[in-house]
């Protein structure tokens, strides 16, 4: 079942596209990378999800329903790139407003506090102020305020910023079990390889238009370039053939770049006739990083899309 759904999104500034006719599903469950260059519409969009901004046109249906912002802004938990806390209030009074503002009782809103903030290693935190915070503790703070309402859609934008090795893998492995509870997760950074490891699908905008739609997989098997790393002790002379050509050549392996009549077997079998040992070969896929450059670098506005659904 998809939780949201956006169709033809429009949103207009001035002269500026900011978000021209976006359309996309997420499903429940899911972990969604929002990606896309600075100006690129990712936060109009995100606005506009939100309640923040109204669309020029086009619809916004959350569980198969209009978006309603008054009545379904509960359901969304939303941690901007730019933090919303009160630097004045101490942290636990501040956990306990903005809860109280989603619709939890006190009790209940007590209990899921003390909740996260064991969870967290925040218990000794209560009555710290938000500007005694480092910018990871006040990362950590955020993350929960943003979840403690159990939002079925939770948007986190660049939610690792500022934290260290261990508070970001604390972080990632609540955002994996979100996920698995039911919880869809937009997930918006520039840090493309934890997009890799943590989204199951994804999303590129640019320019205000979508460039990109479809699981990571879908993606690399859509822009790999017929690269293979080969490993062993392969000389000059071995390369001697038109069936591919040498990308780079290390000393334990070597990479090719296969022509397009040529199959993973071809190679093999001009080694084995050359009397090389081969240890190891494998298809070397882009990274998401490699492809966004690709894109964004070389898409004119008007390129048009690919759907990989």
């Amino acid at each position: 079942m998809h939780l949201l759904e956006l169709q033809n999104l429009k949103k207009y500034f001035a002269t500026q596209k900011a978000v021209d006719d976006i359309s996309m599903q997420l499903s429940e469950g899911s972990i969604f990378g929002l990606l896309g260059p600075n100006g690129a519409g990712k936060t109009t969009l995100i606005r506009m999800i939100t309640g923040i901004f109204y669309p020029d046109s086009g619809e916004i249906l959350l569980k198969g329903r209009k978006f309603n912002p008054i009545d379904d802004v509960r359901n969304i938990g939303y941690m901007p790139e730019e933090r919303g806390l009160y630097k004045k209030m101490n942290i636990g009074e501040q956990a306990m407003y903005l809860a109280r503002l989603k619709g939890l009782s006190k009790a209940d809103a007590m209990a899921r506090i003390k909740d996260w903030f064991v969870r967290f290693e925040m218990e000794s935190w209560w009555n710290k102020k938000v500007e005694d915070l480092s910018k990871g503790m006040s990362q950590k703070l955020q993350f929960v305020t943003t979840v403690l309402h159990e939002p079925n859609l939770i948007i986190l934008d660049e939610p690792f910023s500022g934290l260290d090795p261990v508070n970001a893998n604390l972080i990632k492995d609540e955002i994996f079990r979100l996920a698995k509870k039911g919880h869809t997760i937009i997930f918006s950074t520039h840090r493309m390889e934890q997009v890799e490891e943590i989204c199951d699908h994804i999303v590129l905008v640019n320019k205000g238009k979508k460039i990109l739609d479809g699981t990571v997989h879908q993606v690399k098997q859509q822009y790999k370039d017929n690269v293979y790393r080969v490993g062993g002790h392969i000389l000059a002379e071995h390369l001697m053939t038109p069936i591919f050509r040498l990308v780079d050549h290390k000393a334990d392996h070597i990479l090719l770049k296969l022509d397009q009549d040529t199959m993973p077997n071809d190679v093999l079998s001009h080694f084995i006739r050359q009397g090389v040992q081969i240890h190891s070969f494998q298809e070397v896929l882009p990274s998401l990083n490699d492809i966004f450059i690709k894109l964004v670098e070389g898409t004119p506005s008007t390129r048009q899309f690919q759907e990989l659904n």
